[in-house]
């Protein structure tokens, strides 16, 4: 395992041939959630059986954030998390759901250019490549796959993810959901982000054409062991390892 800068940001690796990263293998990209240190998931690589050759990145989000008693986590972009928490317990949904967030742009750019780069100087193929993320992790990855286009990843992973700009996604997945093979999971306790709103999400996304695996945990915001369960079985099917 290692640390690499790879575009703007920087990327963890592990797996493949020299437990590293490297080789030509199939792979696996994951990105932490909000406030997360940099190497949150990256433990998950070990206990995953997603086949030895596979290769596995774990980017770091481009901003650092304050958590409060002297210690910093990192984020795709800002959150005001009192905010979100008053609108859930006012129930006011809609109001995530319909949000385009500051930020959700540039955090995309950020690492569709690091995907990028991936792809030219470690032979990354996206036709053998998931990614994903969990939280925040999950929303800023499926932005990119819903705007892949006709060069899509091999599958998506949305691990307690949400419903972001309800109209920009759902117009999104008319055009790109048939290609789009994913695996979702989301506790039923989740007190964060709504379990209802995943499974609108869900629904936009099979709605349109997308082939998508639907696991709910009686947990909360977390990666319980049906989750990673999940994303092995997910994985070994897809990229065949």
């Amino acid at each position: 395992m290692k640390r690499i800068k790879v575009g703007n940001l920087d990327v963890w690796t592990a797996g493949g041939d020299d437990r590293e990263g490297g080789g030509d293998g199939p792979a696996i990209v994951l990105c932490h959630g909000f406030g997360a240190p940099g190497n949150d998931l990256v433990p998950l690589w070990r206990e995953i059986e997603a086949g030895r050759s596979t290769r596995w990145f774990f980017p770091e989000a481009p901003l650092a954030v304050d958590l409060g008693f002297g210690t910093t986590g990192r984020a795709w972009w800002p959150i005001d998390m009192m905010r979100l928490q008053e609108a859930i317990q006012a129930g006011r949904r809609d109001e995530l759901a319909n949000t385009m967030p500051d930020g959700l742009l540039e955090a995309r750019a950020a690492l569709e250019t690091t995907l990028q780069e991936l792809e030219a100087h470690h032979k990354l193929d996206r036709s053998r490549t998931l990614i994903g993320g969990f939280s925040q992790g999950a929303m800023v990855t499926t932005e990119i796959a819903l705007h892949a286009g006709d060069n899509p990843y091999a599958g998506l992973v949305i691990f307690s993810g949400t419903l972001l700009c309800r109209d920009r996604w759902t117009e999104a997945a008319k055009n790109s959901a048939k290609t789009i093979h994913a695996l979702q999971t989301h506790g039923r306790r989740d007190p964060l982000l709504p379990f209802s709103l995943a499974e609108e999400l869900r629904d936009i996304l099979k709605g349109a054409g997308a082939e998508l695996e639907f696991v709910a945990h009686n947990g909360g915001h977390e990666l319980p062991g049906s989750a990673l369960e999940g994303l092995g079985r997910f994985a070994r099917g897809r990229l065949g390892t």
